[in-house]
């Protein structure tokens, strides 16, 4: 056997631990290149562009 508790964790205290857990909402930004919404520090999923430099390439682009 491991290691076993010495007491009961009462429930405000497990509250408490657990309370982190919560899903957040993610923080969204307009793209200054599109004005669509994209997560903050990420790459916008619409036209590709991150940090002024076009990062993801789409198959029209590269025709």
């Amino acid at each position: 056997m491991g290691a076993l508790p010495k007491q009961k964790i009462s429930r405000s205290q497990q509250g408490n631990r657990r309370s982190h857990h919560s899903v957040k909402m993610p923080q969204l930004a307009r793209c200054p290149n599109c004005k669509s919404y994209r997560e903050l520090h990420h790459v916008c999923p619409n036209c590709g562009m991150y940090k002024g430099r076009q990062v993801l390439f789409s198959k029209d682009t590269l025709d």
